[in-house]
């Protein structure tokens, strides 16, 4: 049914996908050719088609079970990282996906984004200009498809899953499409620095191919919209659906690693209910 899918980002938010996937992709029997993905989207997509979802939750549970906090103040006193995230992540990636990283070979073909950073900007003033025009449009504007990024200079690349050659390459892409200063570094992509694709836009749209059919995009914020509606693009009709209720994690806590339990069961539940009103959404998009 859904030719194309988009997972967009949310850090542990995305944990609501992978539930909200594991219900409806067997009943529907969904067989994309293309998924667009940013941050950990990016990162739940290649997920499901490497590991189970229980398994990398119990990773985690052990990953995380000396991680009390999300913050280590006392590390500026001996030059060390104050935020565990970095390191914790590419571990993660590394172990999830490294013995199963042959699968992507047969997956979809996953398109992940990165943000470059306005070229008449420093370094430090695009990611403070970043963040600022990210949160304007994250709580005030609370625009499905932000517009800010780009009029600063912000421009996305995607790249795929399949172009990555190791293991190594993937979490580093990944990590690139999720940076998130001070949560990360400011990392770089081919010598140039590069900030969470997010910064475009959370919800990656702009990397489908615009070829007919219908395209799930599958968000993790709440938006002043129906938990379910069609937009209709061209040729493709695009169904998007949110959570039902705001998704029980956020997006960076390290400390909390059962929530994520929470969030993919809430992902379930919405699956079950997306697939009672489907028809009846498709129907009325194709009356109108």
């Amino acid at each position: 049914m859904f030719d194309q899918v988009v997972f967009a980002g949310g850090g542990n938010r995305c944990w609501w996908q992978a539930g909200f996937w594991d219900v409806i992709q067997p009943e529907l029997n969904i067989r994309p050719r293309v998924i667009a993905g940013i941050s950990a989207g990016a990162a739940t997509a290649c997920m499901l088609y490497t590991r189970e979802a229980d398994w990398v939750m119990r990773y985690y549970e052990h990953a995380l079970r000396h991680n009390t906090r999300n913050a280590y103040w006392g590390n500026l006193l001996r030059g060390e990282s104050v935020f565990p995230h970095y390191r914790i992540y590419r571990q993660a990636l590394l172990d999830i996906y490294g013995e199963h990283f042959s699968n992507l070979k047969n997956a979809p073909e996953i398109r992940i984004g990165v943000s470059h950073m306005p070229r008449w900007l420093g370094a430090r003033s695009a990611v403070a200009a970043g963040l600022i025009a990210y949160n304007i449009e994250k709580y005030v504007r609370k625009t499905l498809h932000p517009t800010l990024g780009r009029k600063l200079g912000f421009h996305p690349e995607f790249v795929t899953a399949q172009a990555c050659e190791s293991v190594e390459d993937l979490a580093d892409l990944i990590l690139q499409s999720s940076c998130t200063p001070p949560f990360t570094p400011v990392l770089r992509r081919n010598g140039r620095p590069v900030l969470d694709g997010g910064m475009v836009d959370n919800v990656p749209v702009d990397a489908l191919d615009a070829a007919p059919g219908t395209v799930l995009v599958m968000v993790t914020r709440l938006y002043p919209r129906p938990q379910m509606f069609v937009v209709s693009h061209g040729v493709q009709q695009r169904v998007y659906v949110q959570p039902s209720a705001k998704v029980p994690i956020s997006s960076w806590d390290y400390t909390s690693p059962r929530q994520m339990q929470h969030a993919y069961d809430l992902g379930r539940f919405d699956g079950e209910r997306f697939l009672v009103r489907l028809p009846e959404v498709l129907g009325v998009a194709a009356r109108t």
